[in-house]
Formats: C-alpha cells, sequence, structure tokens
C-alpha cells in the first residue's frame, strides 16, 4: 500500500495504477465486448440445462426441483442485491450473470449484459473498478466502485448478505405467523418436560426382560427419584451389567421392577426410547412478529458464528480432512438420539451432520425437509440464507467481507491524512487472496465428494 514516502514534492501520485504488476489474471475485468457484438448463440447449450435441471427435479421427485429453484432464486436475489446498490451509487456495472464457465444465452440492455452460463453454482455482477489493479478507460473512471464515496461502496460491499439476511427475516416471520413457535423461540431446544413416557421397547433388551411397557415411565433407579429422562441416560450408561429396581409409573400407579442393564461398548444398555409430549406452538401476531424475528435472527447469528468458527478452526479442518480421507463413514455404532442406547446403525451411513455441506448436499436436506412440510423447508431456508450471509462477510478477499474490510481501512488512513484520498494495493494482499481460495476450492470439492458417496440423511 502507499505510505508517505509515496509523496513527491506535495503531490500524491496516481491513485490508481494504469498497469496491473502481473495479478490481474485473478481480480482484474475482462475487456468489456462493444454494445454491437454479436452474442454466441448458446440457446441450444441453455435449453440443455434446463432439461438436465428438469431430469434431476424429476428424478428427486418435486421436492428436489422446487428446491433447485429456490436456491437460485436465493442466488439471484444475492447479486441483485450488488447490482442495485451499484446503480444507485452510479456505478457502471457491465454484467450480470446466473452461473460460472461458457456463456449459454445472453442479452443486453443499455451498457449491461445479463444472461446464463453452464456451470450453475454460483452468479456475479461485474462492476468496473473494484480495485486498483482493474485497467479502466480514463471517462469511465468516475463511476468505478473504488472512486465512489465510502458509505457507497460499504452498501454495494454488504447488500449480498443483507439480501440473504432479509430472506431469512421473511422465513422466520412467516413460521412465526402462520405456523407458530415453542415458546422458547424457533432456534432455542425445546425445555424437557417431565411428563415424558416410553415410546419403544427393543427386543430382547433388560427393559423387554423386565415387563416394562410404551406408556411406562421409569421414575426412579435403586430408590434414586428422577423427573427428567436426561437424569437417567448417564445414570444407565454408567451400569452396564448391572441388576437396578426401577420404580416404573404406569396407568398412575407406582410399581418395581427388576432390570439388568445390558451392555454395547462398556456402556449400559437398557433398551428404551422415550417419547416427550408434544410441544405447543404459538401463533403470533403479524406486527409482534417482527421484533420476535429478529430476536430468533440474533440467535441463530451467534449459533452460525460459533459453528463457523468451529468448522475453520484447526480441529475442524483436521476433522473435516479426516472425514474425507475416509469418505465420510463413522466407524462403530451410533447411538440414536434420544435414547439410552436403544439403536445403532451400520458405519456405512454418516451419522455425523457436522460438516461442510456442498451445493448437493444442499439440495439433498431440503428436498427432504420439504417432503416433512413447508414450515420445515422454511426453517431450513432461513438457517441457510443466515449462514451464507455471515460466511460472505468474512474479512478476507475474494468474499464481500474482504472489500468491506479494505473499505473501512481505506476510511481510516485517509481520516488519518487529513482527508486526502488513500487506496489501498491489492496486489500486496494476493497471496492471502490465492490460499483462501485454495481452502475454499478444497472445501467445496471435498464437501461435494462427501457429498455424492456418503450423504446426509435426517433422523
Amino acid at each position: 500500500m502507499k505510505t508517505d514516502d509515496d509523496l513527491r514534492d506535495g503531490t500524491e501520485p496516481p491513485a490508481y495504477p494504469r498497469r496491473s504488476r502481473g495479478f490481474k489474471g485473478f481480480l482484474a475485468s475482462r475487456p468489456t465486448p462493444p454494445p454491437d457484438a454479436p452474442a454466441p448463440d448458446g440457446r441450444l447449450s441453455l435449453f440443455v440445462l434446463i432439461g438436465f435441471i428438469a431430469i434431476i427435479g424429476l428424478m428427486g421427485g418435486w421436492s428436489t426441483l422446487f428446491v433447485i429453484l429456490a436456491i437460485i432464486v436465493m442466488i439471484f436475489l444475492h447479486e441483485l442485491g450488488h447490482y442495485v446498490m451499484a446503480k444507485a451509487a452510479g456505478m457502471k456495472v457491465t454484467e450480470f450473470f446466473i452461473g460460472f464457465g461458457p456463456k449459454l444465452w445472453s442479452f443486453r440492455r443499455g451498457e449491461t449484459e445479463y444472461g446464463v452460463k453452464a456451470i450453475p453454482a454460483g452468479a456475479y455482477v461485474r462492476i468496473i473498478g473494484m480495485h486498483n489493479l482493474e485497467e479502466v478507460p480514463p471517462e469511465d473512471e468516475p463511476r468505478t466502485y473504488r472512486q465512489k464515496p465510502f458509505w457507497r461502496r460499504l452498501s454495494v460491499a454488504v447488500a449480498g448478505s443483507a439480501m440473504h439476511f432479509l430472506i431469512a427475516l421473511t422465513c422466520i416471520w412467516s413460521i412465526l405467523v402462520f405456523s407458530g413457535a415453542p415458546s422458547g423461540g424457533l432456534f432455542q431446544a425445546p425445555k424437557e418436560s417431565p411428563n415424558w413416557t416410553i415410546q419403544e421397547i427393543t427386543p430382547e433388551s433388560g427393559a423387554a426382560k423386565a415387563g416394562l411397557q410404551p406408556g411406562d415411565k421409569i421414575v426412579s433407579i435403586d430408590g434414586q427419584r428422577y423427573e427428567l429422562f436426561s437424569q437417567l441416560r448417564p445414570v444407565i450408561q454408567a451400569s452396564p451389567g448391572k441388576t437396578v429396581r426401577l420404580g416404573v409409573l404406569r396407568g398412575g400407579q407406582e410399581i418395581e421392577v427388576t432390570a439388568t442393564i445390558g451392555e454395547v461398548d462398556g456402556h449400559g444398555l437398557l433398551g428404551v426410547l422415550p417419547q416427550q409430549p408434544d410441544i405447543t406452538l404459538h401463533k403470533e401476531n403479524p406486527l409482534l412478529a417482527v421484533p420476535l424475528s429478529f430476536k430468533d435472527f440474533g440467535v441463530a447469528t451467534v449459533e452460525s458464528v460459533k459453528a463457523l468458527g468451529s468448522r475453520f478452526s484447526p480441529s475442524g479442518i483436521s476433522d473435516f480432512a479426516g472425514q474425507v480421507a475416509d469418505g465420510g463413514s463413522n466407524n462403530g455404532p451410533v447411538v440414536s438420539n434420544g435414547s439410552s442406547g436403544s439403536s445403532s446403525s451400520s458405519s456405512s451411513q454418516s451419522q455425523n451432520k457436522d460438516r461442510f455441506i456442498s451445493i448437493v448436499g444442499a439440495v439433498g436436506i431440503g428436498a427432504e425437509l420439504t417432503r416433512q412440510g413447508w414450515v420445515s423447508f422454511v426453517f431450513f431456508l432461513a438457517l441457510i440464507n443466515i449462514f451464507i450471509g455471515i460466511f460472505n462477510l468474512v474479512p478476507l478477499l475474494p468474499l464481500d467481507g474482504g472489500h468491506v474490510v479494505i473499505a473501512v481501512y481505506e476510511k481510516i488512513r485517509s481520516m488519518l491524512q487529513g482527508g486526502r484520498p488513500y487506496h489501498a494495493d491489492v496486489a500486496k494482499l494476493m497471496p492471502l487472496t490465492y490460499a483462501v481460495v485454495l481452502v475454499l476450492i478444497f472445501v467445496g470439492v471435498s464437501s461435494l465428494y462427501l457429498d455424492i458417496v456418503n450423504p446426509i440423511r435426517l433422523n
């Protein structure tokens, strides 16, 4: 970046050099074709792409097609946010494309070319002069991103994530108004009830041999009383092979039975699956739902930031690399959630949901949730928009957050030098940017591999 040593005779050198210093291959824009240049006829390829998406949808059902269309709309709205704010700021936008790679179809309106490209894995808006490495004709320099005021550049940079957050808030509001939420909120686990009962008993287990029945409730073990099932679980798991006296509430009366706790991998196994009472949902008034939507949005945002930090921590990256190495398989039996060890599954099916997912995985999970009902799908849509919005604000190029940090840094340096404009030299950030891109490629390709060979299944 330029320092005061660059100043000569009290004048500042040109803010944006016309030479790209050898780095324009990554960040610099491609030359904009003349307005009268004929675009290649890619209509046939476009029809093939649409047909391919339709076939995927038909094979996976209407829910898969619906989720694919929803993700395309979500990507479009992200870029629309950048586009609208750039146009409002008077910046020159030369391209607005859905997809990457070879161009399939496009049309031109004014100075902007709109269209579709072959790889439907994202979208982009091309704004001229995003950094000092891009050469721009002198007559267009006043309309570049880099020449606009700080607040204009900041508004363009955050517009994509703002659209994701707006979508998420709309989804949360819709659930609160039209379906309702538990008293604790959408993104908080419901409080465990003491009114649980046994839903299912594993055949030939200690519970089955002791004569326990669905509808029973275990209230004590060896005279020690417990209210919540979560209080029973550690006691059972710590008593493999032990014969215990169980106090059981059945039909309003308490009886006592004797059971021998089984053993799986050194842990106690009684063989019961609990059932919690149905959760009561409370619908909200449309106006009152607005502040509650922001409250739930805040809770989900905090959890998403924690999850993002965990995924990209050294241990998180190491765990993910281990999953990739073994194809996402999870060796050993897996205890089902909510039971004291009543069931296990084959290691060939992935039960570890704490991993990155690709667009293929997102479509699969979204389709499965869609089949459960509109609330599950909208809930999923809210979560994925919050996560993507936060991820895009990570303060590293080429993510939107990288442009935010640069704009803020330039503003601070300009203030420190008496208001004289300061412009960052993006060339110095290129090594870090390349490293970030490589990490993103690794995560993207690896996630796609895991989602194909061992897709996540919801219980």
